[in-house]
C-alpha cells in the first residue's frame, strides 16, 4: 500500500503508547500531507532532543541540562524529597503545581516476576541523597497503588527510617468528584483506612 519508508514510519509510530496501527497510519498520513508544517519541524525537534536531552545526575529527570531545571531551582524546598517511579510520574506531579520540593526518580518498581531488584533501581542514589549532611527531613513516597508500588514503598521505608528522616506516603482513596457507587472495593477500603477527622 505504501513505500518501505512510509511503512517504517507507521511501524515506529505504532510503538508509541496510545497509538495502534490505525492511529499510527492516520498520524503518518497527516504528517506526510503537511511536510513543511509538521514533518520537517517534528524531525528537527526529535533530532535536537536525541542530541541534547539526558537524565539528570541528581534526580533522574529528563532535561537538556544537568542538573535539571527542578534541581537547579533555588526556590524549591531542599528538605522535601518526593520519590517517584518514573519521569512521567514526576511530570504529573509538576503539572499539579502543588509540590515545591525536590524529586528522586527510581526508574521502576521492585518486581520479582520481572527480575527487578533494588540494584536495578536508583535506590543507592536515594540513600546517598538522604544520608550524611543532607538537608532532607521528609521523604514522600509517591509510588503507584499497585502490588509492585506498595512493595517498593515498604522496602524504601525500611531503608530510609534508619537515616532519621520522616517517611510519608501519598494518600489513597476516593478521588475528588468521585462517586462511591462507581469505585472499586480496593479504593473504598483504602479510603476507609485513611480516614481523618474533619
Amino acid at each position: 500500500m505504501a513505500g518501505a519508508e512510509i511503512e517504517r514510519l507507521i511501524q515506529l509510530l505504532a510503538r508509541l503508547p496510545g497509538l495502534g496501527p490505525r492511529s499510527a497510519r492516520r498520524a503518518a498520513l497527516h504528517m506526510l500531507n503537511k511536510p513543511e508544517a509538521l514533518l520537517r519541524p517534528l524531525t528537527q525537534a526529535m533530532q535536537a532532543v536525541a542530541e541534547s536531552v539526558k537524565a539528570c545526575s541528581v534526580c533522574g529527570n529528563l532535561d537538556s541540562r544537568d542538573p535539571c531545571a527542578v534541581c537547579s531551582d533555588p526556590r524549591r524546598d531542599e528538605a522535601l524529597l518526593c520519590v517517584v517511579e518514573s519521569v512521567a510520574d514526576l511530570w504529573a506531579l509538576e503539572r499539579s503545581g502543588v509540590f515545591r520540593g525536590r524529586y528522586h526518580v527510581l526508574g521502576g518498581t521492585l518486581s520479582a516476576l520481572d527480575g527487578r531488584g533494588p540494584s536495578e533501581l536508583n535506590v543507592d542514589g536515594l540513600l546517598a541523597r538522604v544520608g550524611g549532611a543532607s538537608k532532607v527531613r521528609e521523604v514522600i513516597i509517591a509510588t503507584n497503588a499497585t502490588v509492585e508500588g506498595q512493595t517498593t514503598a515498604h522496602y524504601l521505608t525500611d531503608r530510609l527510617v534508619p537515616a532519621g528522616v520522616s517517611v510519608t506516603r501519598l494518600a489513597h482513596g476516593v478521588p475528588v468528584g468521585g462517586e462511591l457507587d462507581y469505585l472499586d472495593d480496593g479504593t473504598l477500603g483504602a479510603a476507609l483506612k485513611a480516614r481523618r477527622p474533619l
